[in-house]
């Protein structure tokens, strides 16, 4: 509350300046009231705009696999080799108390390696302060979280904070995972001791996926690293797994783990809750829930996905409210608008923000794409009769995807209000409805 209240009445650059300051005094104070729990621990950071939860899966499996005690703090869950609890709030990185509290309830299990979620406003504020990393990777840098950062070079800066917190850990391995593929590599890779490098393409890397074969169920390729080759097995779809197991490889390979140990732990992942995540009750069309809420992750999504559909792509998402990226809502509504068939244009967390407002700013890039209202877009604000209207729409061999909740199990529609939501759940109740009435 005295927060709120502060933010409300300093102005917003000024604030944006503090801020750190005061989350790093109390960093500080929780560290010393629960003598510095992550001390003596090997930590893992993964930082970027998409793709961090589904590698940090991967790295998670890849040590559990191998025998090593880990432990995994993401957006997903949080827990200790198999036993991962669903986590339940919005943030990814949660607040320092709650970080420290769950790092020593971990570390009671015996666990010895940490796969820790980071992201960049847990970075910029100062809320990691203290936690020993070891390795750092980094997934991608792409248009999100502007709304905070004011800028993308701020929001950058964020992420390499992360690296350099590993080159200050004397005791760690020191050594940064970066995505060469990526235009900001060279800030992250200039920022540690040690740089393995990963790509998709022919460039020069440390690690380079090769003949990739790609199909609805995942990927087949060969990672090239040092004159060697792993054969490596991706079951999660789309390309953009590829390049999130390049970067769990990395990782793998930093820490010192065998070619056959990265391998089976990559492939061991089979789902990550709200990640292209199929659900089926029986319909003759694909429904799937994937968190793809950035303009990147839209388009490498429609990109993987539009050529295997058979009928038609139909998406159904909104966009945050209040403290979300204003900017990105018509770049969404375009994207949508250039590669689905039909688009339904939703409540995502409106945060006390005129929802109506918020979908017509999304409706405003569809139709710059040649969306028509009422023809192939439409606006229906209440997320779950939005989910049995594009259900309703559905024909055989289309595909329906509900984008942007994901795992979340609040939707946030009032200023600081959270209600429970089960976004897998919800689309099993339109699809439920739908086959009951035998369409």
């Amino acid at each position: 509350m005295f927060r709120k209240l502060v933010k409300a009445i300093i102005p917003k650059d000024m604030f944006r300046t503090i801020e750190p300051t005061g989350h790093l005094l109390e960093a500080m104070m929780w560290q010393v009231l629960y003598g510095w729990p992550a001390r003596g621990l090997n930590v893992i950071g993964v930082t970027g705009t998409n793709g961090k939860t589904t590698t940090c899966f991967m790295v998670h499996e890849m040590l559990n696999k191998a025998g090593y005690k880990v432990g995994l703090m993401s957006t997903v869950g949080y827990g200790v080799g198999d036993n991962i609890r669903p986590q339940m709030t919005h943030m990814t990185t949660s607040g320092t108390r709650v970080t420290l509290q769950r790092i020593r309830a971990l570390r009671r299990q015996g666990m010895k390696w940490l796969v820790l979620e980071t992201t960049s406003h847990a970075l910029a504020q100062n809320r990691v302060w203290g936690i020993p990393y070891t390795v750092a990777a980094m997934t991608n840098l792409t248009h999100e979280h502007l709304a905070y950062h004011g800028t993308f070079e701020r929001y950058r800066d964020a992420k390499v904070k992360l690296f350099r917190l590993v080159a200050a850990n004397r005791d760690g391995l020191r050594t940064g995972v970066v995505n060469a593929d990526d235009p900001s590599a060279p800030y992250f890779a200039a920022a540690v001791p040690k740089v393995l490098t990963y790509s998709t393409k022919a460039g020069r890397a440390d690690l380079v996926a090769k003949n990739v074969r790609s199909t609805a169920a995942g990927s087949r390729y060969e990672l090239r690293h040092a004159g060697r080759t792993i054969e490596m097995t991706v079951n999660l779809p789309g390309g953009f797994n590829v390049e999130n197991s390049l970067a769990a490889a990395g990782v793998g390979l930093a820490i010192g783990l065998t070619d056959e140990q990265i391998a089976q732990g990559v492939a061991a992942v089979t789902t990550v809750e709200g990640r292209m995540t199929r659900i089926d009750m029986g319909q003759d069309f694909s429904a799937i829930v994937d968190y793809a809420h950035s303009p990147d992750s839209f388009e490498k999504l429609f990109a993987d996905l539009k050529p295997k559909v058979a009928g038609r792509l139909i998406v159904v998402f909104g966009s945050q409210g209040v403290t979300g990226d204003k900017g990105k809502r018509a770049i969404q509504g375009r994207l949508a608008g250039e590669q689905a068939d039909l688009v339904v244009v939703t409540e995502e967390d409106d945060r006390g923000e005129d929802g109506e407002a918020i979908m017509r700013e999304i409706a405003g890039g569809a139709e710059k794409a040649g969306k028509v209202i009422g023809k192939d877009l439409w606006l229906v604000h209440d997320r779950p009769e939005a989910m049995r209207f594009a259900v309703g729409l559905a024909k055989k061999g289309d595909a329906v995807l509900f984008l942007g909740k994901g795992h979340e199990k609040t939707i946030e529609r009032a200023a600081g209000s959270e209600e429970p939501w089960d976004e897998a759940g919800e689309v099993r109740k339109a699809l439920r409805a739908r086959v009951g009435k035998g369409k």
